[in-house]
């Protein structure tokens, strides 16, 4: 049995890094099983995930079970020393369900209903799928928790389900009522005085569904809140069913920036982090999308090690154009995650469906069957993973953050804003890319954490910031942080109420600058750059009218042309120990890149590379283990700095082979290489905060 307190770790400690896929043995005859372990064995898999599209085979009718299948499998696993993370089938209920219980299914915003023949055909707030699916978990809870198969639990599967119906409306209003305990707070947090939107009762309140024209931007907010909530009460609660049995870790495999559900608060709920993450092939640069996320999951985690839980081996079926991954990129792509803090590496799946909806997705092992070029990766892959099996429960230390909420992300977003060029998203890699091609780690972290073991803390986009929030920042930098804001930050309240007075009001005294207007360009706008910068740059969309109103700031970069030709654009403000720096402009690549690392500067945190990295390279340190990961298909240089150079030769822990500073890394190739503890950042001075 296991800790639960211990999480991921527990299960880590073990066996190293987890190598497996999602396991579907229900789509293929029993008398393949035999072969599916024996080349799970060749490949180096030790855990796979089971059951979590298993619902209908086991509990084909309301009242029949069927678990023999299941115990074969199991007892079969166990006895070839794989580890299962058992899952919850609640993310595809049986056609029985929906059929008998109609009032079980999901309602789009315009009132139609989604039928069974899916997946997902489920009201996250229906009474009668609530108590189909703790009755499914129950059963499983009580019959496997003492398997020895078991190392982990899996709750149901990327859950995002969203519904309009009627009974979401009433969970809907007892939500409110305990958000706000009365009709009065509603429509006061609401500004329901607008557009005579005043409620008068309860059953008056609807979710967000279609209407003539915008809705209401706070109810719009709460009722993604609330989705969220409906979604992790679900989790919670087969969570909750399933400790009463087990004691084993329980998780669920989140979907990064997945812009449905609040992860923050899932995190608080689950024993360790899971994610899934795609790369998109097609798409040179998809690798910073994925290193943001896995970031995001480190964050999530407090800095501890996650777990990724799905990943592609090659192509996916389910965008528009499904390119397959070159050869080499499935192992770069997979360690870039161990580098950014991940004990595990899974696929969906082991092996390629032959029918259904996602037969054209890539698996561990083809169609074409075991000797193929994927599955022959597979196997390079596993064995990189024993090599490296000790680094499992190592922490990648960060010392810079980036700010994220998902209430900002969703109140930012509304239809009313005044440009729809700012997205959230473009703006957080935007300021994300100067760091990584200096390889430095990050962890995204939610405005309410605290800051006091970080240098330098980004914020690319908080359009909305609780008073509380920005008070611990503007403390944090008074005691010698350093903070960059992006952007149309700061602007409004938890209500997604706009501030009244200058912009952004509460972080004021920390950018030493304010605004009065907000002006979204219809053409780009020259910039000048100063304090010796020389830099031919254009804000592209997006400005704001700013005055200087602290004797301590100055601008780094004013508008040179246009209504606000000479006002500034971008301030760097000195404030008690620390120093911040504002943007009030969309800036291009190399204009953020100055800024970032001015801020870098300020913050004392060097690089461990020597200039920048190629475009296509990612650079993270993981413990004693310095990762670099050519994403490109064509030779890269690299050259470290000085601190690696008086190192001497480090070793890769793949090949034990001897690097210098000076490295050439080939198309899709891996390092992986032993250093000291101490290369990140190495002549960065540490200091206190909150």
């Amino acid at each position: 049995m296991q800790l639960r307190s211990h999480g991921l770790k527990n299960v880590t400690d073990g066996t190293g890094l987890l190598f497996g896929a999602d396991y579907n043995p229900e789509q293929w005859p029993e008398e393949t099983w035999p072969e599916d372990i024996a080349l799970m064995k060749r490949a180096g898999i030790n855990i796979v995930t089971v059951g979590v599209f298993s619902w209908a085979r086991l509990q084909p009718e309301e009242g029949q079970w069927n678990f023999g299948w299941l115990d074969r499998l199991l007892d079969l696993l166990a006895d070839n020393g794989i580890r299962v993370c058992l899952a919850t089938p609640t993310a595809s209920p049986p056609p029985w369900l929906g059929h008998q219980h109609p009032d079980s299914l999901p309602t789009t915003a315009d009132g139609t209903t989604l039928w069974y023949g899916s997946r997902n055909q489920f009201s996250p707030s229906s009474s009668a799928y609530r108590a189909a699916a703790l009755a499914v978990t129950s059963r499983l809870a009580a019959r496997y928790a003492a398997h020895p198969a078991v190392a982990m639990w899996h709750v149901g599967n990327e859950l995002g389900q969203i519904s309009y119906d009627d009974e979401t409306a009433v969970a809907f209003r007892s939500w409110l009522l305990r958000r706000y305990g009365s009709l009065d707070a509603v429509n006061s947090a609401w500004g329901t005085a607008f557009w005579s939107q005043g409620y008068g009762s309860w059953e008056e309140i609807l979710p967000p569904r279609a209407a003539p024209y915008m809705h209401n931007p706070t109810q719009v907010l709460d009722f993604h809140r609330f989705t969220s909530e409906a979604l992790l009460e679900l989790f919670v609660a087969e969570r909750d069913v399933i400790r009463n049995h087990a004691e084993q870790p329980v998780t669920t495999n989140l979907m990064g920036f997945f812009r449905g559900a609040d992860y923050f608060r899932f995190a608080q709920e689950t024993d360790f982090i899971g994610n899934n993450h795609y790369v998109d092939p097609a798409e040179p640069q998809s690798w910073e999308t994925a290193a943001l996320t896995h970031d995001l999951c480190r964050g999530l985690a407090g800095g501890a090690p996650w777990m990724l839980m799905e990943s592609a081996t090659s192509a996916v079926s389910w965008r528009g154009h499904n390119v397959p991954k070159d050869p080499g990129a499935l192992r770069v792509d997979s360690l870039a995650a161990v580098a950014r803090g991940s004990d595990a590496v899974c696929y969906f799946q082991f092996r390629q469906s032959a029918f259904g909806a996602e037969r054209f997705h890539s698996a561990m092992v083809p169609l074409a069957g075991a000797d193929t070029r994927v599955f022959r990766e597979v196997c390079t892959l596993g064995s990189d993973l024993q090599e490296l099996r000790l680094l499992a429960g190592t922490p990648a230390h960060a010392r810079i953050a980036v700010l994220f909420d998902w209430d900002s992300w969703w109140a930012s977003e509304s239809p009313d804003r005044p440009s729809n060029r700012l997205g959230v998203m473009d703006q957080m890699l935007a300021y994300y890319r100067p760091l990584l091609r200096r390889g430095h780690c990050v962890e995204v972290i939610h405005p309410s954490s605290r800051l006091g073991r970080y240098d330098l803390v980004l914020a690319p986009s908080l359009f909305l910031l609780t008073e509380k929030d920005a008070e611990a920042l503007d403390a944090w930098v008074r005691a010698g942080g350093t903070a960059v804001v992006g952007p149309f930050s700061g602007v409004a309240d938890a209500n997604g109420h706009l501030r009244n007075g200058r912009h952004p009001a509460v972080l004021a005294d920390l950018l030493g600058v304010t605004g009065e207007e907000w002006r979204p360009l219809a053409s780009p706008v020259r910039l000048a750059f100063g304090q010796g910068v020389a830099m031919d740059a254009e804000a592209l969309s997006w400005s704001e009218d700013l005055r200087i109103h602290s004797g301590s700031a100055s601008p780094v970069a004013s508008f040179a042309a246009g209504p606000l030709s000479d006002q500034p654009a971008v301030v760097r403000n000195n404030h008690g120990k620390g120093w911040s720096w504002y943007a009030g402009a969309d800036l291009p690549e190399d204009a953020v890149d100055v800024v970032v690392e001015g801020a870098l500067r300020d913050a004392g945190i060097a690089s461990v590379v020597a200039g920048k990295l190629p475009a296509d390279v990612e650079l993270v340190q993981r413990g004693d283990y310095l990762f670099l990961l050519n994403h490109g298909d064509g030779s890269r240089h690299i050259e470290l700095n000085q601190h690696m150079r008086a190192n001497g030769p480090s070793i890769d822990m793949l090949t034990g082979t001897s690097h210098e500073a000076e490295l050439t890394l080939p198309p899709y190739g891996v390092l992986v290489l032993k250093c000291g503890p101490t290369t990140q950042n190495p002549h960065s001075p540490q200091k206190n905060g909150n």
